[in-house]
């Protein structure tokens, strides 16, 4: 795993769009049209934020990262965590969950909380096994299209 930098931006971009697109999710409300998708490089470059990839043979495959979130105290967001299809099922999601949750405890967060959608099954279960429990929607959601939320004690 590898820092985001802004080499990887365009490909991020295009990764996220094409695994939202695929089901149906390129739409107002998610993180599809999110102003900083383009440069998520410099919106993750901030104290208490990070963003990682997956690179295989210098390209992307993957990556996901965290940002701080005022719902819950001392508690951080898991943000735009996908992988290329090719990649899907062989544990690359787990290992890079496992990889940014650490480095938010290194941050100093408590908590993690994450927002997701019902026909992103493979994510949710994902996210289950890792510990994480459903909560009711919390105020302030910004992708006011998801509909199912997630919260874990680091």
């Amino acid at each position: 795993m590898a820092r985001l930098t802004r080499e990887h931006d365009a490909a991020m971009a295009a990764l996220i769009r094409e695994n939202l697109k695929a089901c149906h999710l390129d739409i107002p409300g998610t993180a599809y049209f999110d102003e900083a998708l383009d440069h998520l490089s410099a919106y993750y470059d901030r104290p208490g934020r990070a963003y990682y990839v997956l690179l295989s043979d210098g390209v992307v495959i993957g990556g996901g990262g965290f940002a701080e979130i005022a719902v819950f105290p001392v508690c951080c967001e898991l943000q735009k965590l996908y992988l290329a299809d090719r990649v899907k099922g062989l544990g690359l999601g787990r290992r890079l969950l496992a990889f940014i949750e650490d480095r938010a405890r290194e941050c100093g967060y408590r908590q993690m909380y994450l927002e997701t959608h019902h026909v992103l099954v493979p994510a949710i279960r994902l996210y289950e096994k890792d510990g994480f429990e459903e909560i009711g929607r919390p105020e302030g959601v910004v992708h006011g299209t998801m509909d199912r939320f997630f919260r874990k004690a680091l």
